[in-house]
């Protein structure tokens, strides 16, 4: 199947629809943990392929790195999604989702706080990859 950018945004679309969904059920307030598996439920109630707490590999001048990093969600091999339940979108939510992306070559990527009045407006930001660009 060929990646295309209409397609990666497609996946986004759904996940920031799924996030929308839990937040008008159960809303803000909770812990991410409580967001996090309702996100299982979720993504799982769409249809979307995804991995939950995938370890991101870190390779450094060749050599594999035992770094314990763990991205909240992988979807559909193309979007790295963080979830957070937090006062704000600090910029080191924000450095880890790039990081995130780039090793994992991800074209594209989402913060979700749950911990705001509305998710669309104010509890969701989207990054891309360079290579995000180079897509059709």
């Amino acid at each position: 199947m060929k990646i295309t950018r209409k397609a990666i945004d497609e996946i986004s679309y759904a996940v920031i629809g799924a996030a929308i969904e839990i937040h008008k059920d159960i809303g803000p307030g909770l812990l991410e943990s409580v967001y996090h598996k309702c996100m299982i439920h979720e993504l799982s109630l769409r249809g979307l392929k995804f991995s939950s707490e995938l370890q991101v590999p870190v390779c450094y001048k060749g050599v594999e790195v035992s770094a314990n990093l763990r991205c909240d969600f992988f979807v559909e091999d193309q979007l790295v999604v963080e979830l957070k339940a937090t006062d704000q979108i600090h910029p080191i939510y924000e450095a880890q989702l790039l990081t995130y992306m780039k090793l994992l070559e991800a074209p594209k990527g989402v913060i979700i706080n749950f911990n705001v009045t509305n998710i669309f407006r104010e509890g969701q930001k989207t990054y891309v990859n360079p290579i995000y660009a180079a897509l059709d």
